[in-house]
């Protein structure tokens, strides 16, 4: 079998706290993260927990994008599924280390649908820049 698609799975840490707990500011980022990767939105959801934190996923044609925030340690998990020939999960990812003001950020690149997808590729980056 091919490769079915992309999954990032991203730790973004050192994040401003008052951008992780905006709920209107994740959806915004996640809108773009999408239009950034070339994907298609067809339904998003969110939710602002109380006392602080977000949550927001996109479901894409593709696959999907789903970002959480812990505002109080300044840290977001982000995860990118994209399948198809045209979206990119990593540019996403990207975009999404930027919007959120990273620190630093880790990211776990599988390969899906093929047997290579038990060998993760990670990165790291200490300036919240683009890595590669």
């Amino acid at each position: 079998m091919d490769t079915v698609g992309i999954h990032c799975l991203a730790e973004l840490y050192d994040c401003p706290r008052d951008l992780l707990d905006d709920e209107t500011f994740i959806k915004d980022a996640l809108r773009q993260a999408v239009d950034q990767g070339l994907a298609t939105l067809l339904h998003e959801v969110s939710h602002h927990f109380h006392p602080h934190g977000v949550t927001a996923l996109g479901l894409i044609a593709e696959s999907h994008v789903a970002i959480h925030t812990w505002p109080e340690h300044g840290y977001a998990a982000v995860d990118v599924f994209t399948c198809g020939d045209r979206a990119d999960a990593e540019k996403a990812y990207r975009y999404l280390v930027g919007a959120l003001q990273a620190g630093r950020h880790t990211i776990r690149k599988l390969t899906r649908g093929t047997h290579a997808s038990s060998q993760a590729v990670q990165e790291q980056s200490a300036l919240g820049g683009s890595v590669g």
